[in-house]
């Protein structure tokens, strides 16, 4: 295993941290990208719109991962090799959020979820077993089931007026996607085999040219340098129920990081203290309060560069401050930003359907570590899945209720969280410190910082 624990020991040097880096960083590029082609597409904005908001997205993340990589003082960053980028569980609450209050509330709720995020990191830190693989594994499931939707409705089209709404070609060209993923990872080898999505995306770019469903006319006028205009849609907005759901997001969004920072400080030998825990939680509320500025998105650490260090064995912490770094030069370069959002809506449809259920699958996962036998666990996964679920398929469910309650209960992601966490109390008695797991394989607590 390969520890760089400064950029020229063991005759590491900066040209060997930048190839790792960027490993990194196409390991989660299509991952991060897909966040706000889906959201663009289904908040009805232009492609130059989405340019922004893509260079955006990879601006804020390089940012987070250098602070997470690097560390700043006692405050922020848990200093290990973990890459930050957009989390796909905000993507539905913020969909409802602009539907019904505008992109200003979805990017105000953004930075008021940050600041609370910052606030309520190290509190967290420590409740860590609130939010057992019970709470965490119908969580994450919910959130990949209820973005399956939207990578659909991509493939046929969201306008069923249009000419070529669901039409075969579209289909043929999503098919092809999944089928090229899926040849990569049956017959890739390595780091080769963790590209099938990018490379699922190009080879379907490339089928689509001929079909005429590329437009890269805003990349023709792009700048090749610049940076996207803080508040870019105008003064921010803070409707108290937007504010709300995107406050519960951020909770989620800290139990999937602690699970996943836990993970690598298996995989590094690092001792992960209650101080450490907090520092890295909050600088994913940092990214709430920098994505709320620059029209970005809430950052998580990605689960699939976990995968890499476990699978390469390196585990220096500046391999990632690079890869950040580069994350950042790629946010200055609109063009580039403005090429990735030309990329026709099936193509992206079909790769996000394969992440969007890959999500899914890995909460399904989670649960696996969860007891089931002789306890109510089962039924609190059902209620809170099925629940959480009916908006979905019922999209005018809450209707009839106030504005505000459709935000909350509206979305599966903060629904199906809330019902899980107050299941868990209910009939695991989460407050007496028992888990939901009943001998279980949990994620245990980090160690707390020696006292004196």
């Amino acid at each position: 295993m390969v520890d760089v624990t400064t950029p020229q020991k063991n005759g590491t040097g900066f040209g060997q941290l930048a190839v790792l880096g960027l490993q990194h960083v196409l390991v989660m590029y299509t991952g991060c990208v897909t966040v706000p082609l889906v959201f663009g597409a289904a908040a009805g904005l232009d492609a130059a719109t989405v340019a922004v908001l893509i260079n955006a997205d990879l601006l804020v993340a390089g940012v987070v991962t250098m602070i997470q990589g690097a560390g700043i003082g006692r405050i922020l960053g848990v200093r290990m090799p973990v890459m930050a980028g957009a989390a796909f569980t905000a993507v539905t609450p913020m969909i409802l959020i602009a539907g019904e209050y505008g992109i200003q509330a979805v990017y105000g709720s953004m930075l008021a979820a940050g600041v609370f995020g910052l606030l309520v990191a190290y509190p967290f830190a420590r409740a860590v077993r609130f939010f057992p693989p019970l709470v965490s594994g119908v969580v994450i499931t919910v959130v990949g089931l209820a973005l399956i939707g939207v990578g659909v409705n991509l493939v046929v089209g969201n306008d069923p007026k249009a000419a070529d709404h669901a039409a075969p070609s579209r289909l043929a060209l999503a098919a092809f996607v999944v089928i090229v993923i899926l040849l990569v990872a049956r017959f890739g080898r390595g780091f080769l085999a963790q590209t099938g999505v990018l490379l699922g995306l190009l080879a379907g770019t490339a089928v689509a040219v001929p079909l005429g469903l590329v437009d890269f006319s805003a990349a023709r006028t792009a700048d090749w340098v610049g940076v996207s205009a803080p508040f870019h849609f105008g003064a921010p907005q803070f409707p108290a129920v937007a504010v709300l759901s995107m406050c519960v997001v951020m909770l989620v969004l800290f139990a999937e990081s602690t699970a996943d920072l836990i993970a690598v400080a298996e995989l590094t030998g690092k001792r992960l203290t209650t101080a450490d825990m907090a520092r890295g939680l909050a600088a994913d509320g940092l990214s709430g309060v920098l994505g709320g500025v620059m029209n970005a998105f809430l950052d998580t650490v990605f689960a699939q560069n976990v995968g890499l260090v476990t699978m390469t064995k390196v585990r220096s912490r500046h391999v990632a401050t690079v890869a950040g770094a580069l994350l950042v030069v790629l946010g200055l370069v609109p063009k580039l930003g403005a090429l990735v959002a030309g990329l026709p809506q099936p193509v992206v449809g079909a790769a996000g359907l394969v992440m969007f259920a890959t999500v899914a699958a890995v909460g399904i996962t989670t649960l696996r570590k969860v007891d089931f036998d002789g306890t109510h666990n089962l039924l609190i996964v059902a209620v809170s899945i099925g629940v959480g679920m009916a908006p979905e398929v019922a999209p005018d469910l809450y209707a009839r209720f106030p504005e505000g309650v459709g935000i909350v209960l509206g979305s599966p992601v903060t629904s199906a969280t809330l019902l899980a966490f107050g299941l868990n109390l209910a009939f695991n008695g989460g407050s007496s410190g028992r888990d939901g797991t009943r001998g279980s394989r949990t994620v245990p607590e980090p160690a707390r910082e020696p006292v004196g």
